[in-house]
């Protein structure tokens, strides 16, 4: 077990737990609380593989043990004494995890609705609300009474793994408080999960479980030792490969630096030969380096999706060649480069006018994605126009293929509104205001719509023209006529004239029935 330099593994959980805080901030969007539910499904799955390979490393000690005796009896003894507390707390928390989504399993069995997780009453009322105290202080004990059994039992004999079985389980000081950022004392288990949403505690929970599966594996590893070299030759029987990387996921363009390794028994020995492929293409010498028992990729990562890794590697014994086939796989997530904060209320749209819209699906390729609503067209790759018809609102249906060959399927609905009422201008200015008589006679009858989102162009076509004491008179066009002006000829300084009835359209769709324009007020000076 590794000593007290923190691990990649354990940077990405802090940087987990940061990003759980930051939500608090945050009205959280249905992306982010997807993005929360694939990382759940990730560690979920890691939690089983790591079990798969616990399972057979115990074999292995018991074997052992069976068949060699002597410090072998020992390490059986540590082993399942570690097997047992693990599969405990393991099992403990799984039942809370359990019972804090009975009410969301009622509607959604596979629990695959991350969007609809983003409350966490469940886990608030079990450890937050009045009275609750012995259940914050049970778990609190659980933790602390794993790690002291495993710090007991296998860190007297391995002292070195003492400070990362410290650092996996740590709840605090004494009295079981961090610093939160304002430097204050602030509870550990509030800290991690009071108003979090549910989909956040239970990735935060699954990770804990992943601490304790890792937990296990590391002694096991510690105990098998050196039975875990390589024979002086290579059995192609009882040899796998894997592959290990620093963390589950990778970003698109960041660099791969996963290994593919021999499971189960190990080796020190480097390969003499490796043919391998990822995605099809050959690995030359510069994608890779050897080391002991297999070698250490340098490659980008490659496009979102899953990719693979198959071929064999070749090892020579006294002449004789072995080669172990290699069947892996990594998946490539693509990296955010901003927050992603939504305005519940503000799903709007505007009849008459082409609405952008962007619809992506994380992880999948904007080729692999299919958007349908009426009105909507896409323009290029995730960019979309919505152009709105008839009725209140518009439902977008969107759907993707993952690189596993499931779909995935979201509905997103927009509210439809009419472009606001129009304002009449005239020469730069609306509502009531005051002009010389020549200013009058020389400019132009103008509408606007005022703090609208789209720069929407309107064309004068016709206005209604009223001085004191004459009668009103329509004018098509955008200016004051012959008769107009010689009507204007006749107002005094000090009286005023109203142009009402501005007739407006939108060049790019005429046929769209704007508001009534607002009427102007103009004193002659």
């Amino acid at each position: 077990m590794a000593g007290a330099k923190e691990t990649p593994r354990q940077k990405l959980i802090s940087l987990m737990y940061l990003v759980f805080i930051t939500m608090l901030a945050l009205n959280v969007s249905k992306e982010v609380l997807d993005g929360f539910g694939q990382m759940f499904e990730k560690i979920t799955d890691a939690n089983e593989r790591v079990a798969v390979s616990n399972k057979a490393l115990l074999e292995n000690i018991i074997v052992n043990a069976e068949e060699k005796g002597g410090k072998w009896i020992t390490h059986k003894s540590t082993a399942e004494q570690i097997k047992q507390k693990s599969d405990d707390f393991y099992n403990a928390i799984e039942d809370l995890k359990r019972t804090i989504t009975e009410k969301q399993r009622e509607k959604d069995p596979e629990l695959k609705e991350f969007a609809q997780m983003d409350k966490g009453e469940a886990l608030d009322v079990i450890w937050f609300k009045e009275g609750s105290d012995q259940a914050k202080s049970e778990f609190i004990e659980t933790i602390q009474d794993y790690k002291m059994h495993v710090i007991q039992v296998f860190g007297s004999r391995y002292p070195e793994s003492i400070e990362m079985v410290e650092a996996r389980f740590f709840t605090g000081d004494q009295n079981n408080n961090i610093q939160n950022r304002d430097q204050m004392d602030e509870p550990w288990l509030d800290a991690n999960f009071k108003g979090f949403p549910l989909i956040s505690s239970l990735a935060k929970l699954t990770m804990m479980q992943n601490d304790i599966r890792q937990t296990e594996n590391d002694v096991y590893t510690t105990l098998m030792g050196k039975e875990l070299k390589m024979s002086s030759k290579v059995n192609q029987m009882n040899y796998t490969s894997l592959l290990v990387t620093e963390k589950g996921a990778y970003y698109q363009g960041e660099q791969f630096n996963g290994s593919v390794i021999l499971g189960r028994k190990g080796g020190a020995q480097n390969p003499n030969g490796v043919d391998l492929k990822i995605d099809g293409i050959t690995l030359t010498e510069e994608d890779y380096e050897l080391i002991p028992g297999g070698i250490r990729l340098n490659v980008n990562s490659g496009n979102p999706g899953d990719h693979t890794i198959e071929g064999d590697l070749v090892f020579l014994n006294e002449g004789e060649e072995s080669r172990i086939k290699v069947n892996q796989t990594y998946t490539v997530i693509s990296k955010p480069n901003s927050a992603v904060i939504s305005a519940d209320k503000m799903n709007v749209v505007y009849r008459g006018v082409q609405n952008p819209i962007t619809i992506s699906i994380p992880g999948i390729q904007d080729s692999k994605i299919t958007a349908s609503a009426p009105g909507l067209k896409r323009v290029r790759g995730s960019k979309y126009n919505l152009f709105p018809g008839t009725g209140r609102e518009v439902k977008i249906n969107v759907s993707g293929t993952l690189p596993d060959g499931n779909r995935v399927s979201s509905v997103s609905t927009f509210r439809i509104k009419d472009i606001p009422k129009p304002a009449g201008y005239f020469r730069g200015q609306s509502g009531s205001f005051t002009i010389p008589k020549s200013s009058l006679e020389r400019g132009t009858v103008e509408a606007r719509l005022e703090d609208f989102d789209f720069d929407l162009p309107l064309e004068t076509k016709s206005f209604r023209f009223r001085a004191p004491g004459q009668p009103s008179m329509v004018i098509n066009g955008n200016r004051l006529d012959s008769k107009a002006i010689q009507m204007l000829s006749r107002i005094k300084n000090g009286q005023t004239v109203i142009i009402s009835d501005i007739e407006v359209i939108i060049p790019s769709n005429p046929s769209y029935k704007l508001k009534q324009t607002s009427p102007i007020s103009i004193t002659i000076n």
